[in-house]
């Protein structure tokens, strides 16, 4: 039997979706380096860089941005990664995302809406 090349990739993006969900950063970026496209996305619209950071993996998220993701990058609800980390408290993953450039106020809702609405200091200067 021969397992078509649709399915060979469904079953390698699915490998890769796992592991940014995991953290499992050295992996993850293997796949990427081979040629998996570093800004996929589920059938949710979840980039890898979405799933890394709503599962708090500082790591795995900065080494896909160095890798050229998108950091705002958004899902098929209007989410993007930094309001997923705000939502999920994720401070570090966080600060990441906004040293590489995120928008606090991309998506809907916002991350800022997200840090207001939880009375999170993501964002407060005071």
């Amino acid at each position: 039997m021969c397992v078509s090349d649709d399915e060979e990739f469904r079953s390698i993006a699915e490998a890769a979706f796992d592991l940014a969900r995991a953290g499992e950063t050295e992996r993850l970026l293997r796949f990427v380096e081979t040629g998996l496209p570093v800004d996929l996305a589920n059938g949710s619209g979840d980039s890898l860089l979405m799933l890394a950071a709503y599962h708090g993996h500082a790591a795995t998220v900065r080494a896909l941005v160095k890798a050229g993701a998108d950091v705002d990058k958004r899902n098929d609800r209007d989410q993007t990664p930094l309001a997923g980390a705000v939502f999920k408290d994720y401070g570090d993953v966080a600060a990441a995302l906004l040293e590489h450039g995120a928008d606090p106020d991309a998506g809907t809702p916002s991350a800022r809406q997200i840090a207001a609405m939880f009375d999170r200091d993501t964002f407060k200067t005071d």
